[in-house]
């Protein structure tokens, strides 16, 4: 029965293999069974149903919807680089102008000023110095002064290198005492010793800037000294012993050390010398004359427009008084023209707390005569005197004035009895500077 089942199993293989062919026949040129022949008609297939139809419209409607990502071309590519370089060059461009708008301006607010600024001479090195760059280049000028003599370049340090006088006085106190005690009793080796840890030289000297290179300068040289009590030696200050030459040299010392004053950028007066012009009283000043930020400044404009109105109010002579003090002191400088006979103008910048013999000598000094006696006199017809020691912001003339220069009337009547005439010309260095008021 199973030998049936297997014969029945093979002849059903067998059968759906297909037909068979024989070896010897050539099939190249024939077409394999089951295949169609190009010219029979191929089979239909059935079309979709109204369901299928109806999603795959949908889909496509989604598919259409959808933007195609644009493909890059290298003439994109060229085009984008044109238009970020135009487009750098663009700004660029417009930074240029902005800075040269900004340049321009500065410029002609500088033109416009009446005064660019204000100016101060070192007085170690003549250097003409802005407000800026005064005490870091006088720094600099007493730290080069070490080389050609260290006493001096020591004292100017002590003196305007600290700012706190009475820290500098007693500093100066106590480096005297040492040098007291050392010329009363030479030989005592104690008074020749300083040291560094001390509580009183930590406290009183150490902490003033130059007052150890003044005692190196006296003589004294840094030495590592062992101390009663403890393992680790210590830093002291030892002079040697001193011929009596040395000590008298040393007392000199002292005494200039006892003399000596900070070292002061002197004000720059910025003389110049302008043609007779309508705009002698035209002030425009730049912000170094004020002593007010930029933000109260501002605030005082604000309080400009309140002038009006106070003024209005009844007001005592004091409240007057006071208010006038309150005004001069927002001001550093002034700034000061005076109107000569011939008509030319001198101008110079003066500290508002200057005083009139101040005022006086510059002008004096920048005339040819300046010997003969003249007048000055204030807006307003007030006659200012030589002799009066009185500060420029109290005769209101600040922060700047056009004054008026006279000769003395009976000087020039002498003169011109003589049959001489005097001479309102500036000095020559004066002269060949003046030029037009803007």
């Amino acid at each position: 029965m199973k030998k049936l089942f297997d014969d029945i199993k093979k002849d059903i293989k067998f059968k759906s293999a297909g037909p068979g062919k024989k070896l010897t026949e050539d099939t190249r040129g024939a077409p394999e069974r089951g295949q169609k022949s190009s010219g029979s008609k191929q089979h239909q297939r059935e079309a979709p149903s109204e369901g299928s139809q109806r999603a795959g419209a949908a889909a496509l409607a989604r598919v259409e919807q959808q933007q195609r990502p644009k493909a890059h071309t290298s003439q994109d590519a060229i085009r984008n680089q044109v238009k970020r370089e135009l487009e750098a060059e663009a700004a660029a461009l417009a930074g240029k102008e902005k800075a040269a708008t900004a340049e321009g301006t500065s410029i002609a607010e500088k033109d416009r000023l009446s005064v660019s600024g204000v100016y101060f001479t070192c007085p170690l090195t003549g250097a003409t110095l802005t407000k800026s760059e005064r005490d870091v280049h006088i720094k600099e000028a007493i730290l080069m002064r070490f080389e050609e003599d260290s006493l001096e370049a020591s004292v100017m340090m002590i003196h305007t290198f600290n700012k706190d006088k009475e820290k500098v006085k007693a500093a100066v106190d106590i480096i005297s005492k040492y040098v007291e005690n050392i010329c009363k009793n030479p030989s005592e080796e104690k008074y020749r010793k300083l040291k560094i840890s001390n509580k009183v030289f930590q406290e009183k000297v150490r902490c003033v800037e130059g007052s150890r290179e003044f005692l190196e300068a006296l003589g004294f040289i840094s030495t590592m000294l062992p101390v009663d009590g403890q393992e680790e030696e210590e830093e002291f200050l030892v002079l040697p012993e001193q011929s009596p030459d040395a000590l008298e040299l040393m007392k000199e010392r002292r005494d200039r050390l006892q003399r000596g004053e900070p070292v002061r950028a002197q004000l720059d007066r910025q003389a110049q010398a302008f043609r007779a012009s309508d705009n002698a009283t035209r002030f425009e000043l730049p912000p170094e004359f004020y002593n007010l930020s930029a933000e109260e400044l501002k605030r005082e404009q604000q309080q400009k427009s309140d002038l009006v109105e106070k003024n209005s109010m009844l007001r005592t002579k004091a409240m007057r008084e006071r208010d006038e003090q309150r005004e001069r002191r927002k001001y550093n400088y002034t700034l000061l023209r005076v109107r000569l006979p011939d008509g030319n103008l001198l101008q110079g910048t003066f500290y508002a707390w200057d005083r009139l013999p101040v005022l006086f000598s510059f002008v004096r000094d920048s005339l040819v005569d300046g010997w003969q006696p003249f007048e000055l006199i204030a807006p307003g017809g007030q006659k200012l005197q030589e002799t009066e020691d009185v500060a420029l912001a109290e005769c209101n003339l600040v922060p700047a004035a056009l004054l008026s220069f006279a000769w003395d009337a009976a000087v020039q009547a002498d003169i011109a009895a003589a049959g001489s005439k005097s001479s309102t010309l500036l000095k020559p260095e004066l002269l060949e500077t003046i030029r037009n008021l803007n």
